[in-house]
Parts: structure tokens; sequence; C-alpha cells
């Protein structure tokens, strides 16, 4: 999501939330990572990006739903981008799976020099 307003990022997550929840899946996790750099600048909307705030929602649903869920972050301008991953094919795969999402902090540039280097 461009970076800037959390209040996006609330309304952003919602949304998709509901297209799940609307069409009988379950949102196992929804977790908000922060401002981050992006792996390469982005062209989208009329605008270049170099930033963008993350989140990431865990759920299950059908395909249909998830293609309504890719095509209506798609069409939002506020998205830069998204990914929508597969975690297993059946309920055996991901019954374990908690919604729980963690990020192994180590990973995170708070600097954008120490980022360079």
């Amino acid at each position: 999501v461009r970076p800037g307003s959390l209040a996006e990022v609330r309304e952003i997550a919602k949304t998709a939330g509901v297209i799940v929840l609307n069409s009988g899946g379950v949102v196992r996790g929804i977790r908000n990572w922060g401002n981050f750099l992006l792996p390469k600048r982005t062209h989208k909307h009329l605008a270049t990006h170099s930033s963008g705030h993350y989140f990431v929602m865990r759920f299950d649903s059908s395909g249909p739903t998830q293609e309504k869920v890719r095509q209506t972050l798609g069409l939002d301008p506020r998205m830069i981008k998204f990914s929508v991953v597969k975690l297993g094919g059946t309920l055996d795969a991901i019954k374990d799976i908690s919604g729980k999402i963690e990020w192994n902090r180590s990973d995170h540039y708070d600097d954008y020099d120490e980022y360079q280097s």
C-alpha cells in the first residue's frame, strides 16, 4: 500500500477480509508489518514509489473468492503491489497453519544506508 496513511491500510485490509468472509471463507490473521523499502522502484497510477506499507492477511477461501480479492486489490489506486500465495492444496495440508504471522526482525532495515551496504 502506498505509505503515509494507516487508515488506508486498515480500509484495504478490511475490504479484502469482508470479501473473504462474505464468500464463506475464513480470515486466520492480519498483521501490519509497517513501512519498508520496495525491492525496486515501482510505477503505479502515474506515481513512482520506492517504499510501501506492508500488511499480511492469512485466509482460506475458494478459488473464485481469491480471484475477486486479486481483482479488487489490483483496481485499488492505493495499492502499489500485492501477492496471493497458496500455502497448501488440501485441508490436511493447511490445518496446522496458525493465523499468527511472524516477521524475522533481523531482516528489517531501519536505515537506508544500512540497506545499501
